[in-house]
């Protein structure tokens, strides 16, 4: 009798656990990504003087960007900003005048399926897509002229577009060591390396990367932890910098003044 028990509950739990797995994998992108998605017709209201650039890709796919100009001052060069995995550009304008104020304008791209970005979303779309936005900075601007920046996802966007294009600087704000590792934190149980369709491998482009880099990583982020960032400072070469902020948060460094006045220093040469 005890052993039905167990035959029982033994297959109850390797039920739920395959059904797990099959969720994981099949809405993977449901659980990962959390976008908003905006109408064609929608005006955006940033304060800061800006225009919109849309790029049919093929019949599905239009790559939306704002690029935001700066006011009152010389334009020293572009920053290149590849946001995280949620809401939109409108989620992340609030940080466009920490560049704006320093001569810096700014190309911000939605990826596939944010704001006014269309089409399916996949690894090779994003980097191809960040090429799209290099392109674009680099009729404009010298390469010395080029700040490539990510934050949370977009780290590993930025960091391979970095390893593959000149640029002044690369910024990385909460990187990850590569996708797998951060939804295996969460879900041990699970060969995660096997079944997620992102890789963003932040560790491998960092060692192709030629421009001096900067990592800014709060000791109390929940999302990406601090152990597994600090995966990334032994790749780093000599001059570049790994910069920690005590009790520092994933959605709250700009709040910590060693933040934003290393950003400062970062940008004002």
């Amino acid at each position: 009798m005890k052993k039905k028990k167990i035959l029982k509950w033994l297959r109850i739990i390797l039920t739920i656990y395959i059904l797990g797995g099959v969720a994981l994998y099949f809405l993977q992108d449901y659980i990962l990504f959390h976008p908003v998605t905006l109408k064609r017709d929608h005006n955006y209201s940033f304060p800061e003087p800006h225009n919109e650039i849309s790029i049919p890709i093929n019949g599905e796919d239009t790559l939306n960007i704002v690029d935001f100009k700066v006011t009152d001052t010389i334009t020293r060069g572009v920053v290149l900003y590849f946001h995280g995995n949620k809401r939109n550009i409108s989620w992340y304008s609030k940080y466009i005048p920490y560049f704006t104020r320093h001569g810096y304008q700014v190309l911000m791209i939605d990826y596939p399926g944010f704001g006014k970005s269309t089409g399916k979303l996949t690894e090779k779309k994003l980097y191809d897509w960040a090429q799209q936005v290099y392109r674009i900075a680099i009729r404009r601007f010298a390469a010395d002229s080029i700040i490539i920046y990510g934050k949370s996802m977009g780290t590993g966007i930025a960091a391979q577009l970095a390893s593959i294009r000149s640029c002044k600087r690369l910024i990385l704000e909460t990187p990850y060591y590569d996708f797998p590792s951060v939804i295996k934190q969460y879900l041990p149980i699970y060969p995660i390396r096997w079944m997620l369709h992102y890789s963003l491998p932040t560790h491998e482009y960092l060692k192709n990367v030629s421009a001096p880099i900067a990592i800014f990583q709060g000791t109390k982020d929940r999302l990406v932890t601090y152990k597994n960032a600090l995966r990334l400072k032994p790749l780093l070469k000599q001059g570049d910098e790994f910069i920690t902020i005590k009790g520092g948060g994933h959605n709250n460094l700009y709040q910590f003044k060693e933040v934003t006045d290393k950003l400062d220093s970062l940008l004002s040469f």
